[in-house]
């Protein structure tokens, strides 16, 4: 049948000398073809043709139009009872709220009405082919989507090579043109009008190295994997995948489901049909990998079907890793266990608010906010993050402020003596692997005696003043860290944008993940026995759980000292990997005083440095954090570091914090004058927490990144691993440890 019936002419049901198909049950004959084709200066194909040619990629042809323009659109009845498929007269625009309202037999003239009770009504024959698996290969356009929800968002694109109409987009045809992409201001310059300016989820033309960013006109290698019929022609899948990336980065704080977003699938033809049966799919694989439907989201009913969920996971240790996985898993309807040997939640996140303003006695601080799960659980909670600024002057004991042309000179000559180990490291074996403290030092003695530059006195204290923040940055002196890995990460796109305080802590975000789970804290597990058809834990007071899968989320120094008995034993493979990684320590001590004596000489900044008087004190107290960017708290916190850490060990908090005070006498001599200023103060003891014992990973001598991967596989698809020590792109940071459980989630489902 000729859906056309535009020629007088029209064949019909008739006989026609020639047939045009765009689908297995939509064809035009070829008398409406010759009126199309004769009349190719009418006003509206003329418009559609110079639209389509100056904002598509694709050929303009007539079987375009007529896909695009001609072809009725089908609508399900919302009915629940019924849910049948009918079809429009081909003058009707479809819109996401018709979707929404339509019913079987509506009374507007746009609808085929067929008697009284019209839910009653057969549904067209052909919507039972649509759903059969040959149909989409019997398509003869891809379909383009019309005003997706996604358009915002890829306006420097081609729309056709996105899955969207370039019949729906008005960019002039002097705006041209890239490989897909058009010459528009790039999306991530110009944010969608009322989005969370963190929320960037696709890459813009010419972009690289963002973390969690997809490309919105390519499918991902994970992406094939689970759906390989669209290898061929991705259209429909990145159409799809682009229209629930953007309806969820909308809408955060509520569940995407599939009815919501096949609203917005406005395609003509039954490929429309096919499209909102995939749509499932596509929205339970994006769920399950934790790209929508993820963070803090409480649900009322399971996000996954049954065949998608194991019936029941032990996981061990209620730190930011393992309650991302229970909460993941919760939410697709698996019956979760969370064992944690504390009193408390949290693990390495442990907040303090003694002093009035909320200070991370572990982590604080989010290091790239662009596409970050943090800012994602922020703004479903409304909460905001103060953004850090760049500014950091460095103070010399004595109190006198460093020249910022000495700092940027010697940040320079740190950033090219790392450059120099880079270089270095390229043709390197991991036995030939060097202690970066080591190589930094033969490196800057080689560029001395090369140039036959000196630097003085104060200069050398600056370059100390970096290494320190390195060292921090490590969590390790670096005379223990692998020269060959110890950036191994910065290999991988990493989170970019601002970098930011919580100023009300991690610990409001780990809560919020914990609600309505079953947590069993003062739970240390003792061993782990995998070696039947479900795996056996049992906690040191002799209780005894089973479970299908168990996720292992204890801090690396635990495995490291075999807290944990597994039998069969880990293999040798994964317990080198254990032993290559390091449990670096840093200690923090927060001190809160009567008034802001620093206000004056660092005039609004978020933090200033320490510059140490020799490198036997370098780590100690380098930088100090402002910790109310409000102004009306007086509280300081800082760091120890590097070889600082062994020598406070043993120190009692009150020595610890006399030091400190004796450095803020010496960077603010004339605020500064009583010996005993604080009136609160904390001082972190980490090293010596039994159930850390470390603030988090690096690359030992000799070790390679490799190691978290392998931290990371399971055994035999029932043990599993989890935490900041397994995720080898983001380690070291809430964030990694958040996305490992989260990873560990999707495995465990995928399975």
């Amino acid at each position: 049948v000729c859906f056309a019936s535009t020629s007088e002419r029209c064949a019909k049901n008739g006989y026609t000398s020639r047939w045009y198909h765009l689908s297995c049950g939509e064809h035009f004959c070829n008398e409406c073809f010759d009126h199309y084709y004769r009349r190719l200066l009418s006003k509206t194909q003329l418009r559609h043709k110079l639209n389509w040619f100056s904002n598509g990629k694709s050929e303009p042809s007539l079987k375009a139009f007529m896909a695009d323009q001609q072809l009725p659109y089908w609508i399900q009845c919302t009915n629940p009872d019924c849910r049948k498929w009918r079809q429009l007269t081909k003058e009707i625009q479809l819109t996401a709220s018709l979707a929404a309202s339509y019913r079987c037999g509506m009374k507007f003239n746009n609808v085929k009405t067929e008697g009284a009770d019209h839910c009653s009504q057969p549904e067209d024959l052909r919507v039972a082919e649509v759903t059969e698996s040959w149909w989409q290969s019997m398509l003869i356009l891809p379909p383009l989507f019309k005003d997706s929800p996604a358009s915002p968002f890829l306006a420097a694109y081609y729309p056709d090579c996105v899955g969207m109409s370039p019949s729906g987009s008005s960019v002039s045809p002097n705006e041209l043109r890239g490989d897909h992409c058009r010459a528009v201001q790039p999306q991530s310059k110009c944010l969608v009008p009322g989005l969370c300016p963190y929320f960037q989820p696709f890459y813009q033309p010419n972009e690289c190295g963002k973390a969690l960013c997809v490309r919105p006109d390519m499918m991902e290698l994970d992406e094939l994997y689970e759906f390989p019929e669209f290898s061929r022609d991705p259209t429909m899948y990145l159409a799809l995948r682009n229209l629930i990336l953007a309806s969820w980065h909308k809408n955060c704080k509520e569940v995407l489901t599939a009815e919501k977003c096949a609203l917005h699938v406005i395609v003509r033809g039954l490929v429309r049909i096919r499209c909102v049966q995939e749509m499932d799919r596509v929205l339970h694989f994006m769920t399950r990998k934790g790209l929508i439907n993820t963070g803090v989201l409480s649900v009322s009913r399971p996000l996954l079907p049954e065949r998608q969920r194991c019936k029941n996971v032990i996981i061990i240790g209620a730190g930011a890793s393992g309650l991302a996985a229970a909460r993941q898993l919760h939410n697709f309807g698996t019956q979760v266990m969370v064992l944690e040997a504390r009193e408390r939640i949290g693990g390495r996140v442990w907040d303090n608010t003694s002093m009035g303003v909320t200070v991370g006695q572990g982590a604080q601080i989010v290091n790239g906010c662009v596409n970050n799960p943090i800012a994602l659980m922020c703004e479903q909670m409304g909460i905001k993050m103060h953004k850090l600024g760049e500014r950091c002057d460095l103070f010399q004991e004595g109190g006198q402020a460093t020249d910022p042309s000495i700092d940027k000179r010697m940040d320079f000559h740190f950033n090219a003596i790392l450059d120099v180990v880079s270089e270095w490291r390229k043709d390197k074996s991991q036995s030939q692997d060097q202690p970066l403290g080591e190589k930094v030092q033969e490196v800057k003695k080689n560029f001395l005696q090369e140039s036959g530059m000196q630097f003085s006195d104060l200069e050398e204290k600056v370059l100390q003043f970096h290494l320190s923040n390195l060292e921090f940055a490590c969590g390790s002196p670096l005379g223990q860290v692998s020269a060959r890995s110890w950036d191994h990460n910065e290999f991988f796109a990493q989170f970019s944008g601002d970098h930011t305080l919580l100023t009300k802590g991690y610990s409001l975000l780990l809560y919020k993940l914990a609600e309505g789970l079953d947590i069993r804290t003062k739970c240390p597990v003792q061993s782990i026995d995998y070696s039947g058809d479900h795996v056996k834990v049992t906690s040191t007071n002799g209780s005894q759980w089973t479970a299908q899968k168990v996720l292992v989320s204890v801090p690396l120094t635990l495995l490291q000292k075999n807290f944990i008995q597994f039998n069969p034993p880990l293999s040798e493979r994964k317990m080198k990997a254990i032993h290559s990684l390091g449990a670096g320590i840093i200690e923090k001590v927060a001190l809160q005083f009567p008034f802001r004596f620093w206000d004056g000489k660092i005039q609004g900044a978020d933090y200033f440095g320490h510059i140490p008087p020799s490198p036997d004190h370098r780590g100690m107290f380098g930088v100090f954090y402002d910790m109310d960017p409000q102004g009306k708290r007086a509280v300081l916190m800082s760091i120890i570091s590097g070889d600082a850490v062994a020598a406070v060990r043993e120190m009692e908090d009150k020595t610890i914090i006399d030091i400190c005070m004796k450095v803020l006498r010496e960077l603010f001599k004339e605020q500064v004058q009583q010996k005993r200023l604080a009136t609160e103060f904390f001082v972190t003891h980490w090293s010596r927490d039994v159930w850390s014992q470390m603030s988090y990973s690096y690359v030992k001598t000799g070790g390679s990144g490799e190691a978290y991967d392998i931290l990371a596989e399971d055994i035999q698809g029932k043990v599993f691993f989890a935490g900041e020590a397994t995720n080898r792109h983001f380690p070291q940071t809430v964030t990694g440890a958040y996305l490992s459980g989260v990873r560990e989630a999707s495995k465990m489902a995928a399975m």
